[in-house]
């Protein structure tokens, strides 16, 4: 994002409905195409923002073993050491094969990039990709331009607004 412009002058807006269209197509372009005669051992959401679409790519494929993996790399908004703080179980992990890894958006890669290095076999599919990331990406849906700030349904909060003209 430029100095001289704010987040929501190029931001894309996500509703609630447009998260669960684009995971539901994640899951269908990941069907069928797994290690294991098409399948798939496990999903994991990379939290936060992955457990929504792992959970909605999860019940469209039919995957019961659904687990998560908490990365923290931002603080304060400013890009940090990446820590795990919550790993996945490692007896469904190994090196990854057969396991989709999930979350909503590939920005710089840079988080990605350091779980695939832990699991290296593992596929890594998210909704959203910027330019950055994408080759840390396998599977996405939509692609926006670096510059886009993305407002997620869950960072957002409906509220009224005083009409143009008048008050009521």
């Amino acid at each position: 994002m430029s100095p001289d412009r704010l987040p929501h002058e190029k931001g894309f807006h996500i509703s609630w409905d447009q998260m669960h269209r684009d995971s539901r197509a994640l899951a269908w372009r990941l069907d069928g195409h797994g290690p294991m005669d098409g399948g798939w051992k496990a999903v994991v959401g990379i939290t936060r923002g992955g457990l929504v679409p792992a959970m909605i790519v999860a019940r469209e494929l039919d995957l019961r073993v659904v687990d998560t993996i908490s990365i923290r790399s931002y603080s304060q908004q400013e890009r940090g050491e990446v820590v795990v703080t919550k790993p996945p179980q490692a007896d469904i992990m190994g090196d990854g094969e057969g396991i989709l890894i999930v979350d909503d958006l590939v920005d710089s890669g840079k988080t990605l990039e350091f779980v695939r290095k832990m699991y290296p076999k593992a596929h890594f599919a998210t909704v959203y990709a910027k330019p950055s990331g994408r080759p840390q990406v396998d599977t996405f849906i939509t692609e926006v331009s670096q510059d886009t700030w993305i407002f997620f349904p869950w960072d957002m909060a409906l509220q009224y607004v005083q009409p143009y003209r008048g008050t009521d």
